[in-house]
């Protein structure tokens, strides 16, 4: 079994995160107020049909609010339950948050990083929302450059981390990440969400980023209508072959309103719908065959209640659905790459 640490049977994220920089850091949501390119017609209106933002972060994340308050609110918000945490990242979640002229993003991604709290950045974008400007830019943000006046906030972490081949110095910097909505590895199934981009495209940004000496990250949704258990297993050799740092997987959730609602009630048999226990099965398949190299950000996501027609899940939590997840893995007796080929 590869030797992974916390006594994990698969690559924390928040693990490497503690492993280089000696301690949790938290995400705090940011809207920005951005937009993307699906709904505004450069390449599609509408937007992805599984998709209300309102439904993926919480309240203190408004638009109409600066920057700085819901940074402010959001550290107050995550202090009840992790009253330990010391720094935190400005996490640009909502729609495209590349998806601007550069010089509104040096705006707004200086202003997150001026907070004496914030230590870095998460940029959420899709793939087809970066070119080589915009990248080059965020690169200098990442070694200390313009507007990163997060830098130098750690306290010294001795030695170097062996797992990551970073050296005390490189912790030193504003921690820059960028997460690209990546969703499915299937051209066709990228045309049927009302994506607006074909996974070339993906491939491409993952790679000039990657390229960058940046941290990548992607999202996947699980349960995307036309897809089969076995081609999301076949995906997992494409996600493995891409130089990513971080993965984020969500199981498909009806969200009430959106366009893949009503395409679930007219076809709920192109739809594949998992009790738990079968997804956490799924996932763990999945797991066996990504490159333990991987960090593993999530394996669920979480929608309040509210905007869904149904909980078949109950109301358990992400904690929860990781401990059953390591029990289970456990009971398997199965590790993270343990049928991967890379």
């Amino acid at each position: 079994m590869f030797d992974f640490p916390e006594g994990k049977r698969y690559n924390t994220a928040a693990g490497r995160y503690r492993r280089i920089y000696g301690e949790r850091l938290q995400k705090l949501v940011i809207d920005a107020g951005f937009s993307c390119p699906n709904r505004d017609g450069t390449v599609g209106f509408g937007g992805c049909t599984y998709c209300d933002n309102a439904a993926f972060h919480p309240g203190y994340s408004i638009p109409g609010k600066t920057i700085r308050q819901q940074i402010d609110e959001g550290i107050e918000f995550h202090q009840g339950r992790y009253p330990k945490v010391r720094h935190y990242l400005a996490y640009f979640q909502a729609y495209s948050n590349t998806y601007a002229p550069l010089e509104k993003l040096k705006i707004l991604y200086g202003e997150a990083l001026s907070h004496p709290s914030v230590v870095g950045l998460v940029i959420g974008t899709r793939p087809d929302c970066v070119d080589k400007a915009k990248l080059d830019y965020i690169a200098g943000l990442a070694e200390g450059g313009d507007n990163s006046s997060a830098s130098l906030r750690f306290a010294p972490y001795p030695g170097k981390c062996p797992a990551e081949g970073l050296s005390t110095a490189s912790a030193n910097y504003p921690v820059v990440v960028i997460e690209y909505g990546i969703e499915s590895c299937y051209d066709e199934t990228l045309k049927r969400i009302n994506r607006g981009h074909d996974f070339e495209t993906a491939r491409k940004a993952v790679e000039m980023t990657a390229e960058r000496g940046l941290d990548v990250g992607a999202h996947f949704i699980l349960g995307l209508p036309g897809e089969t258990r076995q081609m999301l297993l076949d995906q997992c050799a494409k996600i493995s072959a891409m130089p990513l740092t971080s993965i984020k997987f969500h199981q498909l959730q009806i969200v009430k309103g959106t366009k893949m609602e009503k395409e679930y009630a007219a076809h709920p048999e192109d739809f594949l719908r998992l009790g738990l226990d079968d997804y956490l099965d799924l996932v763990i398949d999945i797991l066996e065959r990504l490159r333990p190299s991987l960090s593993i950000e999530r394996v669920a996501g979480e929608v309040p209640p509210r905007f869904v027609s149904e909980t078949p899940w109950g109301l358990i939590r992400n904690d929860g659905i990781l401990r059953l997840l390591d029990k289970r893995m456990e009971e398997r007796d199965t590790w993270q790459g343990r049928l991967s080929t890379y």
